[in-house]
C-alpha cells in the first residue's frame, strides 16, 4: 500500500492534521504510514507502523511484566515523502494563497490544495 502522504514535513507546527507518508530508503521502503508525531529538532518524524525496532522496558505499574517490545523508531525527514490525499502518490509540494487568503500546499503533481 502506498502511503497517502510523502512527509515532506514542514516544522512549523501549525498543521494539527495526520499526513500519511511514503518511505524512500530503508528496509520499510515503499510501505506508508500515518504520521505520529515530529521532532523538528532532530529533523525526524515517527511514522506509524514503520521503522519498528525492540526495546527492552523494565517493569512498571502500567507494565508490571516489563520484558521486550516492539516501538516505531524515529526517521530522517530526507526518507520520507508526502502522499497527496486526491491522487494518492508521493510527491513534492509547492505554496499558494487559495481564494480565503490562506497559505496552502499544492500537489506538484495533480495541482490540487493538500491544506483543508
Amino acid at each position: 500500500p502506498l502511503f497517502a502522504l510523502i512527509v515532506t514535513v514542514e516544522f512549523t507546527g501549525q498543521s494539527s492534521e495526520a499526513y500519511l507518508a511514503l518511505f524512500l530508503a530503508c528496509a520499510t521502503a515503499a510501505l506508508t504510514g500515518e504520521i505520529l508525531r515530529s521532532i523538528p529538532q532532530r529533523q525526524r518524524v515517527v511514522v506509524e507502523k514503520c521503522n519498528m525496532v525492540k526495546k527492552a522496558m523494565r517493569p512498571t505499574q502500567q507494565n508490571p511484566q516489563g520484558g521486550i517490545t516492539t516501538v516505531e523508531a524515529p526517521l530522517h525527514v530526507s526518507n520520507v515523502m508526502l502522499v497527496c490525499p486526491n491522487c494518492k502518490e508521493a510527491t513534492r509540494t509547492s505554496k499558494r494563497v487559495n481564494e480565503q487568503g490562506k497559505k496552502v500546499r499544492v500537489c506538484k503533481k495533480c495541482g490540487k490544495d493538500i491544506d483543508k
